[in-house]
């Protein structure tokens, strides 16, 4: 296999950003007179999104009004917070490093909204920019439907064989098998147990970010 492209999930994979959805999930709570989550509790929830995090600290008790406020408060309060502690996993700075000295594309395909990835990314400069970044707003279907990879793939002019996704969540990979892509499961990222990632059926499971440049050089390069 020659390859030409690497393609990440953006929360719980490239970035760690359980510290700024767990804060915006805590400031809700503050403003309801509520007491905070500890972030242990919020962090394994963070990959779900907004909905996920609303039924976590106010239950599922709720009206449709009443979600939808909740709801629009949390992702008001990321939005005004969204960098304040978001960092890249520790081993992603070095892994597209790699990749960039080998001209090898990277690129990003999330289920985040455009209108907060595009507020995010630019808080990060990385060894060579993304290729293609992707979010929901930009396909038909979302994740775990295979659009944004397929799309991707055409954006940077290459095979989906030439790819591989990235991701810590079941429907990352089955994006990328229903794609005909190649994946790799993290279990760094916000799994509910360290073992998660294994049970995905993903063509290969790492547990660091660090490992996953030797994986790539020795069996695509």
């Amino acid at each position: 296999m020659a390859l030409r492209a690497l393609l990440f999930d953006l929360d719980g994979t490239l970035l760690d950003t359980s510290g700024d959805l767990g804060g915006a999930l805590n400031t809700l709570l503050a403003d309801h007179h509520r007491e905070p989550l500890p972030l242990a509790q919020i962090r394994p929830h963070v990959s779900n999104g907004a909905n996920a995090l609303v039924k976590l600290g106010f239950g599922n008790e709720l009206t449709d009004t009443q979600f939808a406020a909740l709801r629009q408060g949390l992702l008001g309060h990321y939005l005004d917070n969204i960098a304040t502690h978001t960092r890249a996993f520790e081993g992603i700075n070095d892994l597209i490093s790699e990749l960039a000295a080998r001209r090898i594309h990277w690129g990003i395909a999330t289920n985040k909204p455009w209108l907060y990835t595009q507020k995010l990314m630019p808080h990060f400069q990385f060894a060579s920019p993304p290729a293609v970044t992707l979010c929901p707003d930009q396909v038909p279907q979302a994740k775990p439907a295979p659009d944004m990879l397929l799309l991707a793939c055409s954006q940077i002019g290459c095979e989906v064989h030439e790819a591989i996704y990235v991701g810590d969540h079941a429907r990352d990979i089955e994006c990328g098998q229903r794609a005909g892509m190649k994946t790799v499961a993290v279990g760094y990222g916000f799994t509910l147990s360290p073992d998660e990632h294994r049970q995905w059926q993903a063509d290969h499971c790492v547990d660091h970010a660090s490992d996953i440049w030797p994986l790539l050089r020795e069996y695509y390069l």
